[in-house]
């Protein structure tokens, strides 16, 4: 094969240039740090680079965003339900005050203003918030707790509660004995003159006698609201109603299988609806938001279910009714109960799944990703802790103990009547009111006493449902700690593999850029001295 000159120029130009591609390729690598920058480089290269940073980014997504958005969530939780617990635990110090029979009206006072301070404290825990975003709500993370402030707005409300939750309360018939001062009453429908003409400028009150103050027992029901509306609908049936279980209405019937009953009707606190609860009735007190249940009702809710159905809770009464009137502070109905409300000629209803009977776990839970197919809950909602049984309760201590107050200061002013006019001509009667009016006490205190009592136990059930929501938000918290740093070591890893991967080693390339620069002036040099003889200098 003859080589010519021009074959020689030829070589050396491709060799020069595949010199100097392999310097540009090193060159890009020192100044990229990276070993491919074009998938023709090294396509093996590149797919493992791309799923390499895949990798990265996810991890770094879960590590940097998901988890730390996850702590601080956590984070508010705990602080939240601190609060509350501190407040339940004042709130049991107050019973266990409150149970002492033997105390002052001052002291009362001071229990009463420190219970009620404590209740409206308890909700406004609720409305804590993260990034604006309502941590005790479910998914209504924009809608707060409670009402911001007081409003007319129609709910219709099915409560599911359970049969256990009938319990009896004692009912003090004390007369008017708390309306009757030193001139305002008659003996034996007497004035004290004995002219027997009452004065039309002054109410008078008969005598209250001893034997006519009494106490029994009253079943009741208590709704989760008070204030709730008593009105009928266009067939005068009381919008109100007890359904069993699966949503049919409770009948109560006879050995014939007729219906009879139950009579529901509603009735003010001012008529003393305790007083006389008929057998077969249901009275609503729109007041105090309380079912009274007659013997026969309460007997029939509580007979034994049949347990073989295992799809149902049929220990599980349906109480529905209708609130339209909202203070300030009270709990939005649509956080805890299947409910419908009217917005702009709309209906609008609310949690109606609960009513399939799914369970607690899966209403409303908030889960974060902060891993490969890994979630973690975030949120408590809260039904699990800020429920209505805690202000119901104490409004149930508070009602008692105004009462006792009441009488107590009735007590303690004709007692002061007797001593500063001991002879008086109206001592006798004084006496024998006083003596009306100290039985009464006696019963009121009892029941103060009794149900400040059952307080402490209710309170520290309330406290138990906060510090088991502590618990298992710190058990969340621990978890999201284990995972994070998991995932800190996976993205370690990973980046590491990816640096492996795609990331040069610069002492190396630094080398092989500098040998191939000396062997490209090297050629250059080579080249210049074979292409300066050609034929002619060897004629």
């Amino acid at each position: 094969m003859r080589i010519t000159t021009k074959v020689i120029q030829n070589n050396s130009l491709t060799n020069i240039n595949t010199n100097k591609l392999l310097q540009d390729k090193l060159s890009q690598q020192m100044s990229t740090e990276k070993k491919v920058n074009r998938p023709s480089d090294d396509p093996i290269v590149a797919i493992r680079a791309l799923r390499l940073r895949t990798n990265v980014n996810q991890v770094t997504q879960y590590y940097e965003k998901n988890v730390p958005d996850a702590e601080s969530w956590l984070e508010v939780t705990e602080s939240a339900l601190s609060s509350m617990s501190e407040v339940i635990t004042d709130m049991i110090a107050q019973c266990t005050k409150g149970s002492n029979e033997d105390l002052t009206t001052g002291d009362r006072e001071t229990i009463l203003t420190a219970l009620k301070a404590l209740r409206d404290e308890v909700y406004s825990t609720g409305n804590a918030d993260y990034a604006g975003r309502f941590i005790f709500t479910g998914y209504r993370t924009d809608t707060p707790l409670t009402f911001g402030k007081a409003i007319e707005q129609e709910y219709t409300i099915t409560e599911q509660v359970d049969k256990g939750l009938i319990d009896s309360i004692t009912y003090v018939d004390s007369g008017e004995l708390l309306d009757i001062n030193e001139s305002n009453y008659m003996e034996d429908g007497l004035k004290n003159d004995g002219s027997g003409a009452a004065d039309d400028t002054e109410k008078k009150h008969a005598l209250v006698k001893e034997q006519d103050v009494s106490r029994k027992q009253v079943y009741r029901m208590r709704l989760s609201y008070n204030n709730v509306a008593g009105n009928v609908d266009a067939n005068n049936n009381a919008t109100f109603r007890i359904q069993n279980y699966d949503g049919s209405l409770f009948e109560m019937k006879d050995a014939n299988g007729n219906v009879i009953g139950p009579d529901y009707r509603t009735a003010s606190v001012y008529e003393e609806p305790y007083k006389n609860v008929g057998d077969d009735e249901v009275v609503l007190v729109k007041e105090t938001g309380e079912l009274l249940l007659g013997e026969n009702v309460y007997n029939e809710l509580m007979k034994k279910t049949d347990i073989s159905t295992t799809t149902a809770n049929e220990g599980e009464i349906r109480l529905c009714y209708k609130k339209d009137k909202w203070e300030e502070n009270d709990l939005k109905p649509e956080h805890y109960f299947a409910c419908s409300t009217e917005v702009d000629n709309k209906t609008i209803n609310y949690n109606q799944d609960y009513l399939r009977g799914i369970s607690d776990e899966e209403k409303q839970t908030i889960e974060y990703d902060v891993g490969l197919n890994q979630t973690i809950r975030v949120n408590t909602t809260a039904d699990e802790v800020f429920t209505h049984n805690i202000s119901r309760d104490v409004e149930d201590m508070v009602k008692a103990m105004e009462d006792t107050v009441a009488m107590q200061k009735q007590v303690e002013k004709f007692k002061k009547m007797i001593e500063d006019d001991p002879h008086n001509e109206d001592v006798g009667i004084w006496e024998n009111q006083l003596a009306a009016m100290e039985k009464a006490f006696t019963f009121l205190n009892e029941k103060t006493q009794q149900m400040f009592e059952n307080g402490i136990t209710k309170m520290q059930k309330h406290l138990d449902a906060v510090n088991f929501a502590v618990t298992e938000n710190g058990t969340r918290g621990q978890k999201l700690e284990l995972i994070s740093n998991r995932l800190m070591s996976q993205k370690t890893n990973f980046e590491t593999l990816r640096s492996e991967n795609e990331d040069i080693d610069i002492t190396e390339v630094a080398i092989k850029l500098s040998s191939a620069e000396l062997t490209y002036s090297s050629a250059l040099m080579a080249t210049g001295k074979v292409l300066q003889n050609n034929l002619m200098n060897f004629i």
